[in-house]
């Protein structure tokens, strides 16, 4: 390898042991009577969950972003098979359509970096630019496949200069479909005796809603019938649009989230509506209220939690959870990574950008701000931190 200091496979092992070890004992008392040799190891929570439903998850909550992505290509029945084998509480997917309406779990609909397709000759025609919400982005899209089409194409590591290991595994997987992940998740909760809980976004809803590709009502169907309609199922439906909340809100009683990005930034269905507000808007009081009239949490960047100064090191934190609390919302902030690219400053080791950095020192910041759950792309080191806050507790 060229990229400097490098953990080794057998770094990422030896986490994933430690996390079983450390870990794997609450998931035994938890199962009840399921077989102690089908259990995913799962972290104590700071807070045991109480009640039905999202309320009964272990605080913090860790979501494996993308299932485990820091170990396998993103959205792949492997990578979400990894998140609960590392303990992971819930597994995200992201939803885009294909020609033919079935929804699938990528990222973007963009698949250029996700997937083999450059080199199939067959649909070197199929590359184009698009505009999608206001961006222009040149290569090749979901909606212009069958998903007999998206079948022929494997799925492969999205940044192969970060995550080099992971390439090991390109190829290895098609690109799923939620509904294929839902009898996966059926078929891993019995396997493991517990419900796997899933944390389902709608992407780009207005753009594919132009199309005649509208996401919500499809998504509807399948956790209808799937059985995971209802207030207490173990899914969370959630979107960067509002508007794609408070349509799925009325078609299905399953728990919303809206996801925020930057202050300063709009929903794209507000830009669309001439709707003025801005993130930094939605995450006064007021704006908070209004979210709650009809989604039970908030997804939002970290940065919103405790900013980050001039130099990239931590600051003080927000009021936002505490106000978000004061509304009933939950906060399932987005996105913990192990690598010194994505860490806070301040918690960087060395200069190798793709190199581990104090990733156990950043969580211990986000954490003890009192967030419900954090979307991580290595859940067994979120698991870890969240044992190391319960033993401090």
């Amino acid at each position: 390898m060229t990229q400097g200091e490098r953990r080794t496979p057998a770094r990422r092992t030896v986490l994933g042991a430690a996390g079983a070890t450390v870990l794997g004992a609450s998931t035994a008392l938890a199962a009840g009577t399921a077989r102690a040799d089908e259990q995913p190891a799962a972290g104590p929570a700071r807070t045991p969950g109480r009640g039905h439903g999202y309320r009964s998850l272990p605080v913090p909550t860790v979501i494996g972003h993308r299932g485990a992505a820091g170990y396998r290509p993103e959205h792949t029945l492997g990578s979400y098979r990894h998140a609960l084998d590392l303990g992971a509480h819930v597994i995200e997917q992201d939803l885009v359509p294909t020609r033919d309406g079935h929804l699938v779990c990528r990222h973007e609909n963009d698949i250029t970096g996700t997937t083999d397709v450059a080199d199939h000759p067959e649909f070197a025609s199929r590359k184009t630019t698009k505009t999608v919400d206001g961006t222009a982005l040149t290569g090749w899209f979901t909606e212009d496949f069958t998903l007999a089409e998206l079948k022929t194409l494997r799925a492969k590591e999205r940044i192969p200069g970060t995550r080099q290991e992971n390439t090991l595994y390109d190829g290895r997987w098609t690109v799923p479909t939620f509904e294929e992940v839902l009898r996966w998740a059926e078929e891993e909760g019995r396997r493991r005796g517990r419900e796997i809980w899933l944390h389902v976004e709608t992407k780009h809803p207005s753009h594919f809603r132009s199309l005649g590709l509208g996401l919500e009502e499809p998504l509807a169907k399948l956790l209808r019938r799937y059985g995971r309609h209802r207030a207490n199922s173990p899914v969370f439906l959630q979107s960067f649009e509002p508007s794609s909340i408070r349509r799925l809100a009325k078609l299905v009683d399953a728990p919303g989230v809206v996801l925020l990005s930057g202050a300063s930034s709009r929903p794209w269905d507000f830009v669309e509506a001439g709707d003025p507000r801005t993130v930094a808007d939605l995450v006064t009081p007021e704006g908070l209220a209004w979210i709650a009239s009809y989604a039970r949490g908030i997804g939002p960047t970290l940065d919103l939690v405790i900013p980050k100064d001039a130099n990239g090191r931590l600051g003080t934190p927000t009021a936002l959870v505490r106000d978000a609390h004061a509304e009933g919302l939950i906060l399932h902030p987005y996105t913990h990574r192990n690598e010194n690219a994505f860490l806070p400053a301040d918690f960087r080791k060395g200069t190798d950008p793709t190199a581990y950095g104090d990733a156990f020192g950043a969580l211990k910041r986000y954490l003890e701000t009192g967030i419900d759950g954090i979307f991580s792309d290595n859940p067994d080191t979120a698991l870890l931190a969240a044992a190391d806050l319960a033993a401090r507790d």
